[in-house]
């Protein structure tokens, strides 16, 4: 699938993706994910290329989901069609499957409003340094009993993995706070190393690490999650 436009971009590696989509943070980026063999990405693809040429404006990344899984995994893209549309890191929509007026609706939708849109918030005084930056997660991490690192907040879960972690602890009636990592890059990555686990959601008890989803999961069937909640006082 060739780009026709140059606004439209067929992603080769992890630091080329990450170098077009850092390079203007208040632009509104459309990636799509697809695979040569998924019949319904021709659809998708021929609707996000005339989407393409209608705005310019957008810079339009083209995935291939199975060639570049590290990209795939960290927006956890799961299946082919899925188009997300970004301002600079935060995900404004996910459309999955192969549904071209629900993508045509919210592209327009997003631009309509552009001009008007406050820039992504930034440090003008001087970068954080490591020390303060692990200072702010571990902060974030003992700021209640249980901390959530999710997509999105609970109300409006930015991706299923998240949306089954809130409902889990809804369900078992856990208070918890959470913190948005599409928000905030720095700790996103930081939080990543600092753990060492790849993915989201995290879920953080006492200021500890349980895991993600299949451990938040497991420890829930066997009990052992109401045991860490009753260990210590928050």
């Amino acid at each position: 699938m060739a780009p026709a436009d140059n606004n439209v971009h067929e992603i080769t590696s992890t630091k080329q993706f990450q170098d077009l989509l850092s390079a203007d943070l208040n632009r509104v980026s459309l990636i799509n994910f697809w695979a040569p063999w998924a019949e319904p990405c021709k659809q998708m693809n021929n609707v996000v290329m005339g989407l393409a040429k209608k705005y310019p404006q957008v810079l339009v990344l083209q995935v291939q989901a199975e060639e570049q899984e590290d990209i795939s995994e960290s927006f956890d893209v799961v299946s082919v069609p899925t188009v997300l549309l970004l301002r600079g890191h935060t995900l404004l929509n996910r459309i999955v499957g192969a549904d071209a007026s629900e993508l045509t609706n919210a592209i327009s939708r997003h631009l309509s409003g552009t001009s008007s849109l406050p820039k992504p918030s930034s440090s003008p005084d001087g970068e954080e340094s490591d020390e303060q930056l692990v200072a702010r997660v571990k902060q974030i991490m003992n700021q209640s009993k249980v901390v959530l690192f999710m997509k999105g907040s609970p109300d409006a879960p930015r991706c299923g993995f998240s949306r089954q972690a809130v409902a889990l602890l809804s369900d078992q009636k856990v208070e918890f706070t959470h913190f948005d990592i599409l928000g905030d890059e720095k700790v996103r990555q930081r939080l990543k190393q600092l753990n060492d686990w790849p993915t989201y959601p995290q879920i953080i008890v006492n200021g500890e690490l349980v895991g993600g989803l299949d451990i938040l999961k497991e420890t829930v069937e066997t009990g052992e999650f109401q045991k860490m909640l009753e260990s210590t006082s928050a």
